[in-house]
Formats: C-alpha cells, structure tokens, sequence
C-alpha cells in the first residue's frame, strides 16, 4: 500500500454536507460523480495530497443507506492507494483477510475498487483504490 488514497464519510444529503465541509476545508468540492453499481453519489475535496469522499445514498438497500441507518452519519471507510490491486488482494488473502470483492470493480474518481470486510480490519471498512491507466487496459479486459 502506498499512502491514503481518501477517507469515505456517510453523509444523508450530499448538497448540504457539500456546504459543510465546503466552510470546513476552505474549499469547494473539485468533483461529483454517481456509482451505480454501488448505490451512491460521491464528492470529493482536495486538500493538499489527501482527500475527502463524501458519499450519499441513491438507492435505499445500497451499502451507505444500510451503514447510515444502522450507525448514522459518520467515516465510512479508509481507501489506500495500491499499484497492483489484483496482487494486493491475493497477498491480503494469503495474510487471513476477508474481502467482499475477490476481484476488483469500477469505483468513482476513475479507479479499481475493493474492500475488506470490517471484521478482520478491525471494525474499519478498508478499500483498496488503482488509478485507472488507460494503456494498461485492465478495465476492457476486466469488462469494468
């Protein structure tokens, strides 16, 4: 793992938690992005080399709807920057630790995802983030 890629936060209204941190962070949000397959809209502010997801649900059974019903708004979720996610999650594997995706998905902010399950992380929801590389092609083939 290189660094921390971002700190996911729940949020019930993306819009009102956008002016929040917005007057918090001194600055506005560079990007707003919808993950269908996850259920979620996402904005993310930048300050210097770390960043901040807020994350809304878009549908009542997605993962955030479920997490802010049973705990509220609040962290989410820890992603770190990874070079290789497929052999990430293999040498995660090989270390004991239980991941919800045995294989990587599209995420916002054009990366690979995954995350391990909060169990064996010590009750924190990990994900693991790879930038997209166009020539690297792994997307296409991965049919992401």
């Amino acid at each position: 793992m290189k660094k921390i890629e971002h700190i996911g936060i729940a949020v019930k209204n993306l819009e009102e938690a956008n002016k929040t941190y917005k007057a918090l962070l001194g600055a506005a949000h560079y990007k707003t992005e919808n993950v269908e397959s996850e259920g979620v809209a996402t904005s993310f502010f930048k300050i210097g080399d770390s960043k901040i997801e807020l994350l809304a649900a878009t549908t009542p059974e997605s993962p955030v709807a479920k997490f802010i019903a049973k705990r509220g708004e609040g962290i989410h979720h820890m992603a770190f920057a990874v070079d290789n996610i497929e052999a990430e999650i293999e040498r995660l594997k090989s270390e004991g630790f239980v991941l919800l995706n045995d294989a990587p998905k599209k995420g916002a902010d054009n990366k690979l995802i995954a995350f391990l399950h909060p169990k064996s992380s010590n009750g924190v929801l990990v994900e693991l983030c790879q930038e997209i590389i166009p020539s690297q092609n792994f997307a296409e083939k991965k049919g992401l």
